[in-house]
C-alpha cells in the first residue's frame, strides 16, 4: 500500500514529461527497477475533499489516502503505478493491451473506473475519475495525464462520483459568449443603490446564463466571472471606496476562485464577495443619519421601480408627512423626491453606457413611468439629455 521511492520518482518523470531529460525509457526502467510500461493515465479525485479535509488532522488525511490506494490495489488487476498529484487527487498509470476496437477499449476503461468507484463506496469514499487516451510511446504518457485532468472540467458543474473520458468528451469548439450587457448594467445599477437582495438574485441568474453560454466550460465560465468581479470593483472604486483595499482583496478572491471545484460553492462565494464590494461603496457614501431615516432609505431602494410618494414613506416610518419631510431633508440634505430621482438617474448611467436599450425602456427599468419626465430629470442633474450622454460616452470610449 505504501509506495516505494523508486516507483514514485519514475511515475513522476512520466507524468511531468521530463523523462526525456533523464535518459531512455528502458535505461530508467532498469535504474529504478521498474518493469511496468504504462500506456494510459486515470486521475482519481476524492469528491468534496477540501470540505472533508478542513479541520481534520494529518493522520486523518494519511488514513484516507491509504484507504483509497488499498481499494485500488484490490480492484485493479493489471499492472499499474500511482502517484499523488495534489491533496485528494491521485494519478493511476496503467499498463494495457491495445484493443482492435477503440469503442470496446473505451468501454473497458469506463468499466474499470466504475469498479474503482464501487470499491471506494465500501469505505464511504466517493471519487470522480478522468480518463486520458492510450499512448504506446512512453514519452507521450504525460499527454494522457493532461487529457485526464482536462476531461474532468465538467465536474465543476455536474457534481460527485462522475466518470469523464477524454475520447468521449463532447465537441470542444469554442463557445460563443453573449456579452450580457443588459444583465451587467442592471447589476451595476443595483450595486449603485446597495440593493443586496437584488444583487444576489441578479448574480445568480447571470451566472446560470454564463454557464450555459460557455457550454459548461469551467475555464471560460470562471474567466467571465472574474470580468464581472472586476467590473463591480471598478464601479465601487469610482464611488470613492479605497482602491488599495479593493485591489488587494480582488487578488486573493480571484486566486481562490480558480481553486473552487463546485459550481454552487462558486456562486455562493461570488455573491458574498459582491455584497462585500457593495458594502465598501455604502460605507463610503453613507450619511450620518438616524436609524429611522436609514429605514426610509432602505425602503426607497427596495421599491425604486414603483411609484413612491412622500405620504407612503412617511406612513412606513410611522411619522406624519410634514415631520418626516422635515427630518429627511435635514439629515439627507435633499427632499425625498429629489433623492429618489437622483438615485434613479445614477442607475440609468449603467444602461446608457453598456446597452443599446431605448431610452423609454431604460426609464421604465429604473422606475420612471414617463420617458419624457426621465429625460427632463436626467438633463436637470447631468446637463445632458440621455441620448447626448450616451453619444458622448461612446466617443470617449472609442
Amino acid at each position: 500500500m505504501k509506495q516505494d521511492s523508486n516507483s514514485a520518482a519514475f511515475s513522476h518523470l512520466l507524468l511531468s514529461g521530463t523523462l526525456v531529460h533523464e535518459g531512455t525509457f528502458t535505461e530508467l526502467q532498469q535504474k529504478f527497477g521498474i518493469s511496468i510500461h504504462p500506456h494510459l493515465v486515470m486521475v482519481i479525485s476524492i469528491d468534496r475533499y477540501p470540505d472533508m479535509a478542513s479541520g481534520n488532522s494529518l493522520e486523518w488525511k494519511k488514513e484516507v489516502g491509504q484507504q483509497l490506494v488499498g481499494k485500488i490495489e484490490e480492484t485493479v488487476s493489471i499492472p499499474f503505478l500511482w502517484n499523488w498529484i495534489e491533496e485528494g487527487v491521485l494519478a493511476l498509470l496503467l499498463e494495457l493491451e491495445e484493443q482492435d476496437s477503440v469503442n470496446v477499449f473505451n468501454r473497458n476503461m469506463v468499466h474499470m473506473a466504475k469498479e474503482i468507484q464501487l470499491a471506494t463506496n465500501c469505505i464511504d469514499l466517493s471519487v470522480s475519475i478522468g480518463i486520458g487516451r492510450y499512448y504506446r510511446d512512453p514519452y507521450a504518457l504525460y499527454q494522457s495525464f493532461l487529457e485526464a485532468r482536462k476531461s474532468m472540467s465538467g465536474r465543476f458543474f455536474q457534481g460527485n462520483q462522475l466518470i469523464f473520458h477524454y475520447e468521449m468528451k463532447r465537441n470542444n469548439e469554442e463557445p460563443l459568449i453573449n456579452p450580457f450587457n443588459e444583465e451587467k448594467a442592471e447589476l451595476l445599477a443595483l450595486v449603485k443603490i446597495g440593493d443586496i437582495e437584488g444583487i444576489i438574485l441578479n448574480l445568480k441568474q447571470l451566472m446560470e446564463k454564463l454557464a450555459v453560454a460557455s457550454h459548461f466550460n469551467e475555464d471560460i465560465f470562471k474567466t467571465e466571472v472574474v470580468s464581472i468581479v472586476l467590473l463591480l470593483s471598478k464601479r465601487v472604486i469610482d464611488s470613492g471606496a479605497n482602491a488599495i483595499t479593493i485591489h488587494s482583496n480582488n487578488t486573493n478572491f480571484i486566486q481562490n476562485l480558480y481553486h473552487i471545484i463546485r459550481y454552487d460553492k462558486c456562486v455562493k462565494q461570488v455573491c458574498e464577495y459582491a455584497v462585500w464590494l457593495t458594502e465598501q461603496s455604502e460605507n463610503t457614501n453613507r450619511n450620518e443619519v438616524t436609524p429611522l431615516i436609514q429605514q426610509a432609505i432602505r425602503y426607497i431602494k427596495e421599491n425604486h421601480q414603483k411609484s413612491i410618494s412622500l405620504n407612503e414613506v412617511a406612513q412606513y416610518c410611522c411619522l406624519s408627512r410634514h415631520h418626516f419631510s422635515h427630518l429627511f431633508k435635514k439629515e439627507v440634505g435633499s427632499s425625498l423626491i429629489d433623492y429618489l430621482n437622483r438615485m434613479r438617474i445614477d442607475m440609468s448611467l449603467s444602461y446608457l453606457e453598456m446597452t443599446d436599450l431605448p431610452i423609454s425602456e431604460i426609464a421604465a427599468r429604473i422606475g420612471f413611468d414617463d420617458a419624457n419626465y426621465f429625460s427632463r430629470m436626467f438633463k436637470k442633474y447631468m446637463e445632458f439629455s440621455p441620448s447626448d450622454y450616451r453619444i458622448a460616452r461612446n466617443r470617449t470610449i472609442k
